[in-house]
């Protein structure tokens, strides 16, 4: 009977080094380590009993079987233990700041305000050029010879002001002829009116006296009005802005002797497509920038036209600018910004404050410690502010500076909250360490 056990034996106990093998790689598989004393152990138990392989039931066999899958449990536990945390993600929402953060990163300094209502428009562009209200070219209006200068450009001047003469020599001359001889002509409808009254001369010579005088009279008057064009004046009050004549230089009718143009008001005139002209009225304010300076000026719309331009589809628009700095010159390019829709009482936030994260409008809320991701949609936006249709309520606290280092939940460190310092968003300070200075930046 022996000597027919001992293979049985020792194919049971092949089979077991084998199942511990599998079972070990199984271990290894799901994480958990398996030592080489586990696998002797396994051993000197199948070794003890190698009885219970052979048994008819089967019952030793699948009991080993038990106890080594126990044992592989025992070591995964064992295994998920020495991690020290869950590794079951978690799935929180938007609305618990602060999941998922590190106990231990460091608070990012931000700047803080409150969101606001206020007033906010969208405008419509256009540019233009600064003209001078009144220009013109101020022409010789009699021949001669420029005698004397007596402005130069860039000279303010009144209406009525001389600003050339030309030698008049010949003028006065012809004026001193044509008053002699209206004298004389006077002179003789005189003595007739005298022998009429008496009827020592007919009525038609009286008549003809009459109108010899009045042509003399005529002579006289255009001789004056030509020596007075010797003089050249101001036609308004407004600048010298060209000399076009040097003394000595000869001239003739029409001659062009200076440029001279009214700074007050400046005009700028614009057009603007015919869909806008509901929105376009009288007096209306409208903001432009200065292109050489930067400067903001105010405007008014004085005149709009009554016509569509046929060929642009356009309206022409003149706007009139009373106040503006004094080395503002016609000629400036000038932004013109005229407001087609306003919204008041609508929420506003600092237009820095909104970034762009993933294809999505965002800002960045403030609350308890830690920065809350924000989606909103955008209204109407100016160079300062920009409207919130949704997303944000006034008086919540929105970060305006450092938010382009922020992920939702980010601890926050306030160094400055605009709203206590009446809605002036100051720069944070960025000078005191590197990681400062990273998140203050937006």
């Amino acid at each position: 009977m022996p000597q027919t056990r001992k293979p049985v034996c020792r194919s049971a106990e092949r089979l077991n080094r084998r199942l511990a093998t599998v079972i070990c790689v199984l271990a290894l598989a799901a994480g958990a380590g398996c030592g080489d004393h586990d696998d002797q152990a396994g051993a000197d138990r199948t070794a003890a009993n190698p009885a219970g392989v052979a048994s008819s039931d089967g019952k030793s066999s699948g009991a080993s079987q038990v106890d080594t899958n126990r044992t592989r449990k025992e070591r995964v536990t064992q295994a998920a233990d020495r991690t020290g945390h869950d590794r079951t993600p978690h799935h929180g929402g938007d609305a618990q700041p602060g999941r998922g953060q590190r106990p231990d990163a460091q608070p990012i300094p931000v700047a803080v305000q409150a969101v606001t209502q206020g007033s906010i428009a969208s405008y419509y562009n256009a540019t233009a050029t600064l003209e001078a209200e009144k220009q013109a070219r101020v022409l010789a209006r009699v021949t001669g010879l420029v005698g004397t200068l007596l402005v130069e450009e860039g000279d303010l001047v009144a209406e009525g002001d001389p600003l050339l003469r030309i030698t008049n020599d010949e003028y006065r001359l012809r004026l001193q002829q044509a008053e002699a001889g209206t004298a004389n002509v006077r002179a003789r409808f005189q003595r007739l009116e005298a022998m009429l009254a008496e009827q020592l001369s007919t009525e038609e010579e009286f008549q003809t006296a009459r109108a010899n005088l009045a042509s003399a009279e005529a002579d006289e008057g255009l001789a004056r009005l030509d020596y007075s064009y010797t003089t050249v004046t101001a036609p308004f009050a407004g600048r010298i802005t060209q000399r076009l004549v040097d003394v000595g230089q000869n001239l003739a009718v029409g001659t062009e002797l200076f440029v001279m143009a009214d700074f007050q008001p400046l005009l700028a005139r614009i057009h603007v497509p015919s869909r806008q002209f509901n929105t376009l009225q009288q007096d209306q304010v409208v903001d432009l920038v200065l292109d050489s300076s930067g400067r903001r000026l105010q405007g008014r719309v004085t005149l709009i036209s009554p016509v569509i331009d046929p060929n642009s589809g356009t309206i022409k628009i003149t706007v009139e600018v009373t106040e503006y700095p004094a080395d503002t010159r016609p000629g400036d390019f000038a932004e013109v910004q005229i407001v087609t829709e306003r919204h008041d009482e609508t929420t506003l936030v600092p237009r820095g404050a909104v970034v762009t994260d993933k294809g999505e409008t965002v800002v960045f809320v403030a609350l308890d410690g830690v920065a809350e991701r924000r989606i909103v949609e955008l209204g109407f936006t100016d160079d300062v502010s920009a409207e919130i249709l949704s997303g944000l309520e006034p008086g919540e606290q929105i970060v305006i500076k450092g938010q382009r280092s922020l992920k939702h939940g980010s601890p926050l460190k306030v160094l400055e909250d605009a709203s206590a310092a009446a809605g002036a968003a100051d720069s944070v300070d960025t000078a005191e360490t590197p990681q400062r200075r990273e998140g203050a930046g937006s």
